[in-house]
């Protein structure tokens, strides 16, 4: 199922539907082909490959590998939509350094951006591009009689509600637009986008599969982002959801996804082989509630894993030994993350030879850890499909049930209607996972929020989560806690509150008199 959904976003298909670059959410993309829209939504068949441009829009950049980039003003790798939250969302915390010196690169992790930090900007228009495609699909696609249209159409507002959700989370106040117009649009309130995002994914909870392609989500997947929805609920909108967290965590753990216990190359964890070029097969995709797929050959970007890999190699490195030609030496970690591991939790995958723990400077690639998380091998030992080892084939999970297990622990220690007994045993399945055996077992007296946010740490580090998680627990901007080079500051500072939210980019405000800037900007 991987590989024929991979085949359907390839480049090629992008032809399928239309691709621009614009600075708001309310612009139309435009057909560079003479294939025209009434081909795409002739009938079902067509119109699922211009679905898979809705994916593809989240894990590829353009028509091309280079050259025919979606989003103008940007390196086109860095576009790219994995590689722009793990700048946004780890870069931005102590789960990471970047060693590179880019314009506005230093600036993330530093605490210090403007309104016309590139990488801040292109996730907007990446996002508010996902909009554009969404709507229109929706629109033209609504006229297929065929009944399996039904599902698409759930899909696809699926993932304009998780646009959306991006949205809200990124830059809080923004606007809501669900129809192709030129008009500009205004601004709504991040209450307002919450209700939308929450009432779009109720509405279609029912209507999405219960099974789906790999690659393709299923109602599974509302539920999952309803959970992730409510715990932030307090901090976006002030109202507490933590009962609701608790009741869709609930769904999706009793659903059919299950927790990957296999060790398929038998290294004595299960937990690698989520991050292996495999992971669509060895096991771990019976975990993988959404996720993006990425191939080698198929679907070839400069984001994605490919460079979560390539970034975090670097000195004495061997890259072979990760399946690929060669390292970038960029990305490394803070002692803050290694310091949370236990020598024995095997979910702590650093490279150390020749790298210093504690980093004074961030250019130099032999300060600070480096992370082995991501390979482009298979459990067998076997490199990527790419024969080059340029591109890599391992996909990544965006919600994965370890994160639900975790959402579910901690809306009941917040005060939701859940049960600390089974709280409890939740995190017990996942150290159980990470140490081999329950040496790591924990009992309910040891269950606090800290805990919780130490062990999403150790299960989710690099995923794209841990700005999120510390804006929740009011640990972002405060002095509360603190890491290396926070605020621009070797031993770590607070910085002002208003950068828990990004700015709206100035080059829309400066397009669009309908937006207001976020506070602080």
């Amino acid at each position: 199922m991987k590989k024929i959904f991979k085949i359907l976003i390839a480049p090629v298909t992008f032809s399928l539907l239309v691709s621009a670059c614009h600075d708001d959410l309310d612009q139309s993309p435009i057909d560079p082909d003479s294939f025209t829209e009434e081909d795409v939504f002739s009938n079902a068949t067509e119109a699922k490959g211009a679905l898979a441009k809705l994916y593809a829009s989240l894990t590829l950049t353009g028509q091309a590998t280079t050259g025919q980039a979606d989003i103008a003003d940007i390196d086109e790798g860095a576009s790219q939509f994995t590689r722009m939250l793990f700048n946004l969302n780890e870069l931005t915390t102590d789960h990471a350094v970047c060693g590179w010196g880019d314009p506005g690169l230093p600036d993330l992790h530093g605490m210090y951006w403007t309104s016309g930090n590139d990488f801040s900007q292109a996730m907007y228009v990446r996002l508010a591009q996902e909009v554009s495609f969404c709507n229109s699909f929706i629109s033209k696609a609504a006229a297929i009689s065929d009944p399996t249209i039904q599902d698409f159409l759930a899909e696809a507002r699926f993932l304009r509600a998780f646009a959306y959700y991006n949205l809200m989370d990124f830059y809080a106040n923004v606007p809501l637009v669900t129809k192709i117009s030129t008009e500009l649009p205004t601004q709504s309130s991040r209450q307002e986008i919450f209700d939308f995002v929450e009432a779009e994914l109720l509405e279609i909870e029912n209507t999405l599969p219960d099974n789906n392609e790999y690659g393709r989500v299923d109602k599974v997947a509302a539920w999952a982002l309803l959970s992730r929805l409510y715990l932030n609920a307090e901090t976006w909108t002030g109202t507490q959801r933590y009962d609701d967290c608790v009741i869709y965590s609930n769904n999706v753990i009793n659903s059919s996804y299950s927790i990957n216990m296999n060790d398929a190359n038998n290294n004595g964890t299960s937990y690698d082989e989520l991050f292996l070029a495999d992971n669509n097969s060895n096991g771990a995709q019976n975990e993988f509630i959404f996720v993006l797929n990425f191939d080698g050959v198929q679907s070839q970007t400069y984001g994605g894993s490919t460079f979560l890999i390539h970034a975090a190699i670097g000195g004495t490195m061997d890259a072979s030994a990760f399946g690929v030609n060669g390292g970038w030496g960029g990305n490394r970690t803070t002692s803050a993350l290694v310091n949370k591991f236990e020598s024995n939790d095997q979910r702590g995958m650093f490279y150390t030879n020749g790298q210093s723990l504690e980093i004074q400077n961030i250019s130099a690639f032999e300060e600070g850890y480096t992370i082995t998380k991501y390979k482009n091998i298979t459990s067998t030992g076997a490199q990527g499909n790419d024969a080059n080892g340029e591109f890599a084939d391992t996909d990544l999970p965006i919600i994965r049930l370890a994160e639900i297990y975790l959402n579910y622990a901690e809306a009941t220690l917040r005060g939701g209607n859940g049960d600390l007994g089974t709280a409890v045993n939740l995190i017990n399945e996942l150290r159980v996972r990470a140490y081999g055996d329950n040496s790591g077992n924990i009992s309910a007296s040891a269950l606090d929020l800290d805990f919780v946010l130490d062990e999403r740490s150790r299960e989710l580090y690099w995923e794209g989560q841990r700005r999120t998680d510390l804006v929740r627990y009011n640990y972002f901007t405060t002095g509360n806690y603190v890491w290396p080079f926070k605020g621009n500051q070797p031993n770590g500072a607070s910085v002002s509150n208003f950068r828990n939210v990004f700015p709206i980019p100035s080059n829309s405000i400066s397009t669009n008199p309908n937006l207001a800037q976020n506070p602080g900007y």
